[in-house]
């Protein structure tokens, strides 16, 4: 009984110990800055590690951009390449080295009217599958393809107002050339929301029926 007595009391007073520190501790702010301050390195050095191995893994993605190590090869402007299978609009055309990107423009030559193809997918084998943007007929097997080197442009600006051109640029309506000084891609980015302007506006015609009683609304249709 008396050993037991004595583990109690020895007990007790490790108890009582243990409690004092922690009291002196949160009365302390000192020492309580010291107890948590491993913790707080720890995450500092955590943040700082996976800082530097992002930093890291970007270097070494930059560099293989650079080098091209993860780029498919592309051809450059005037590529040549020949059509190898024709199925309605659907045009493949095999590259003996280089494949131009998707969405660049080819270009049949010696026909006439122009024939315009677009890439749409690689097939692998140097071969690319494109889609046509006007009629195959008589495209056989064999004929030469050039690379434009850049996707379908199409003339903007005030020289394009009342006129009507095609997919490709080129004007349908018998009125000549259009003589336009800037040219844009058929495929662009979406601008950015906060670009927009979603402020409704009244489109005033000038007649005064139309305006009072079914006003139309700038950018509708």
């Amino acid at each position: 009984m008396q050993g037991i007595r004595c583990a109690c009391r020895r007990a007790g007073s490790v108890a009582q110990l243990v409690l004092g520190k922690q009291r002196h501790s949160l009365a302390n702010p000192r020492w309580s800055r010291l107890a948590y301050q491993p913790i707080a390195n720890f995450h500092i050095v955590g943040k700082r590690n996976a800082a530097a191995q992002s930093t890291q893994q970007k270097t070494v993605e930059s560099k293989q951009t650079q080098t091209g190590q993860k780029q498919p090869v592309q051809a450059a402007k005037g590529a040549k390449g020949r059509v190898v299978s024709v199925i309605g609009a659907v045009v493949d055309v095999q590259f003996d080295e280089q494949l131009p990107p998707i969405l660049n423009a080819l270009q049949v030559d010696g026909r006439q009217p122009k024939l315009i193809l677009e890439v749409a997918q690689h097939l692998g084998d140097n071969t690319v599958r494109t889609i046509a943007m006007d009629g195959t007929e008589g495209l056989v097997r064999g004929q030469p393809v050039t690379d434009i080197g850049t996707p379908i442009k199409i003339p903007v600006g005030s020289a394009t107002l009342g006129r009507i051109i095609n997919v490709i640029g080129d004007p349908i309506d018998e009125r000549g050339p259009v003589n336009a000084e800037d040219y844009a891609p058929i495929h662009a980015d979406a601008p950015p929301f906060t670009d927009m302007n979603v402020e409704q506006q009244i489109l005033e015609t000038g007649i005064k029926v139309v305006d009072l009683l079914a006003p139309y609304a700038k950018g509708g249709k």
